[in-house]
């Protein structure tokens, strides 16, 4: 049987910045009907690839047909009205705004010159009624679940028309039931004829919507493939470009007795329970829970970010009061945060700028490094975690996920702390810098650094991690060794069943 005409059709593709080739003759096809999955580390082009997609950069070579016509979209808004709707990992919506003016913003329907309140949620309601979203039109955005808000973004994204459809990370910040959720109202649109471009970094997720892969790698397409045709494995070595032996269980030396840090009882109000914790010299200790258990509530009572109003902490054997951040780093302890764009990148500073914030900060503002001493340490660091492109004085918005990462764990291992908190440092980047990172934390481990390690992904957990603290419901359930007999399904069962005997 004659495969379909594809929706769209991107051939020899190219887009070069000053001293980057972003994309290199690539091809991307795109069916009527499907879920099609843009895979590759960051860094490889998917961004570009949409952003040349929707207007947003011109093309240097190559060709785009949507339908089988010729397209060279000047702006998102042409995009869009060509049938081009995108859905950012960041919702692009107004919180304050009801559901239905959000999804009519710039739209709204009118009678005599002034806008009809009426007409917009009935309009709403029969758009939300069709895509299967059960919420009032009417009631203030900000009152609903991340999940909830993605879908009304894909609601006013398809309401215009649609025939592509981009999701670019739509599920970063939910849980297994919203990620549900949200794969029902993206199953029903397939369904209906949509053709959807999926992003994302969970492989699993991958393989539950996906109907096609495409895999880019170093701006170059690596292929294209049924997704049921290729094993999970083979598309992170098609990812990364080589085999997954340096994937595989990491060894951890032993950590020594010396204990960096000792929580006893610690604990805050509505926060996170009382609980005892000890971190040694060169020990790795993993919080494992789902979703609000209260991992970073007990990563920022450590850090001095939240205040606790319970019990006793010790930091190389003697009490200490954390009033701050920055009482934190003058006892040697350093966090980087889960949210990286909220509370750790200032993306209007370069690399180098970013990466001596801290250490400026512990000397004080009075004391400032010398150009020559920020370029010298700087540069140790750009080189020691292949911070790439190698070039300090780039803006730090322009670099890769991954590598913004990795800025923010050179800000703080130049203040060469003893305790390193790092709080789902591998969240939103791709396998290959992922493992990088990874094996950063073994080393820094067996360097002597004393590391909390927090990621909602268990098998990176018990990957890294000499013990494991299991969380729920903002209550450290128990701590186990991570000896063989722990897994993944011995933990869940332990989140599932909140007691320590599962």
């Amino acid at each position: 049987m004659a495969e379909p005409a594809p929706i769209l059709a991107m051939r020899g593709v190219g887009k070069r910045f000053p001293g980057v080739v972003a994309l290199d003759g690539v091809d991307f096809r795109l069916f009527p009907g499907e879920v099609h999955a843009l895979m590759g580390e960051n860094g490889a082009g998917k961004s570009t690839l949409i952003k040349v997609l929707t207007g947003v950069y011109e093309i240097d070579d190559g060709t785009i047909e949507l339908s089988g016509v010729p397209v060279a979209f000047t702006g998102p808004k042409q995009a869009q009205s060509a049938g081009v709707s995108t859905v950012y990992q960041e919702i692009n919506l107004c919180p304050n705004l009801s559901v239905a003016e959000n999804i009519y913003i710039g739209r709204e329907p009118r009678r005599l010159g002034m806008i009809s309140f009426r007409a917009m949620r009935a309009k709403a309601a029969e758009l939300l009624g069709r895509l299967g979203i059960d919420i009032d039109p009417g009631s203030v955005l900000a009152g609903h679940s991340i999940a909830v808000q993605q879908m009304v973004a894909i609601a006013r994204a398809v309401d215009v028309s649609a025939k592509i459809l981009i999701l670019d990370e739509p599920t970063s910040s939910l849980d297994a039931g919203e990620v549900e959720q949200l794969f029902r109202l993206v199953r029903g649109l397939r369904d209906e004829g949509l053709a959807i471009v999926f992003v994302t970094h969970f492989l699993d997720q991958v393989y539950a919507i996906s109907d096609r892969i495409t895999v880019l790698r170093n701006g170059g397409l690596v292929g294209e493939f049924r997704t049921a045709e290729l094993p999970q494995r083979a598309l992170v070595e098609k990812m990364i470009g080589k085999e997954l032996q340096a994937l595989e269980r990491l060894a951890l030396q032993e950590p020594s007795s010396e204990v960096v840090i000792a929580a006893d009882r610690v604990g805050r109000t509505g926060a996170i329970a009382p609980f005892s914790l000890t971190i040694q010299a060169g020990e790795v200790v993993g919080l494992a829970g789902l979703l609000g258990s209260g991992r970073s509530e007990l990563a920022r009572l450590l850090f001095g970010a939240d205040k606790m109003d319970s019990g006793e902490l010790q930091v190389n054997g003697s009490p200490v009061t954390l009033r701050g951040p920055r009482s934190a780093i003058g006892h040697d302890i350093a966090y980087l945060s889960e949210n990286r764009r909220a509370e750790g990148l200032i993306e209007e500073l370069s690399v180098r700028e970013n990466i001596i914030l801290a250490l400026q900060a512990a000397r004080g503002w009075s004391r400032p490094l010398s150009r020559a001493k920020q370029d010298e340490l700087v540069s140790r660091y750009v080189e020691a975690l292949s911070i790439r492109p190698a070039d300090p004085q780039m803006p730090v918005r322009n670099l890769s996920g991954g590598n913004q990462q990795k800025v923010l764990l050179a800000r703080w291992l130049i203040t060469e702390p003893r305790l390193l908190i790092l709080d789902e440092p591998t969240r939103g980047i791709d396998v290959g810098a992922k493992a990088d990172i990874q094996r950063l934390v073994v080393k820094l481990a067996g360097d002597g650094l004393a590391v909390l390690f927090i990621s909602a992904e268990l098998e990176e957990v018990l990957r890294l991690s000499h013990k494991i603290a299991v969380l729920r419901d903002r209550v450290v359930v128990t701590q186990l060794e991570n000896t063989a007999d722990v897994d993944a399904d011995r933990i869940m069962n332990v989140i599932a069943s909140g007691s320590a005997a599962s």
